[in-house]
């Protein structure tokens, strides 16, 4: 939170969506699924299993069909809103032990060549960049680096020959 803008914190999840077809296609199945059982939620709200459901939710389960969609709409927008959160927070926390061990264990393979503003290059293994900061790892460290946008020259992607 000390390195991000409300910005960044606000358009990454949608940055990420459109950098992961993957990514994208979780989060429609799972909307689509969530839509699906408020449908058969609806469709069925007569038997046993779907009453004793409700109940538990505390909900009227005697309500008419329309009634029943309008109630429904709120708890289906927070199990989505709580799978997003979920599934950020849970890719955020991957990727962050993964680069950790990469870190840990030196395999981390060099991306970017950077150049300072004071002209001084070095090869690095670039881990994010937000509006304001770049975060990197030099070759042959173990810390990570955090530089403002300002300070840095420019970056040269390495060819993977």
């Amino acid at each position: 939170m000390k390195y991000s803008s409300l910005t960044d914190i606000l358009i990454s999840p949608v940055s990420d969506m459109i950098s992961n077809p993957i990514l994208i296609l979780m989060v429609l199945s799972v909307v689509l699924l969530f839509f699906l059982i408020q449908v058969l939620f609806i469709k069925y709200s007569h038997t046993n299993l779907v009453q004793k459901i409700l109940k538990s939710y505390r909900m009227n389960p005697d309500l008419d069909k329309r009634e029943l969609r309008k109630a429904l709409i709120p708890v289906f927008l927070i199990l989505i809103g709580f799978e997003f959160l979920a599934l950020f927070v849970g890719l955020g926390i991957g990727q962050g032990v993964k680069i950790k061990k990469r870190l840990d264990t030196q395999t981390l393979k060099q991306n970017y060549t950077l150049t300072t503003g004071s002209g001084e290059t070095s090869p690095i293994y670039l881990i994010d960049i937000n509006s304001i900061y770049y975060f990197y790892v030099k070759k042959g460290e173990k810390q990570i680096k955090i530089a403002p946008v300002g300070s840095i020259g420019h970056l040269q992607v390495i060819n993977k020959n």
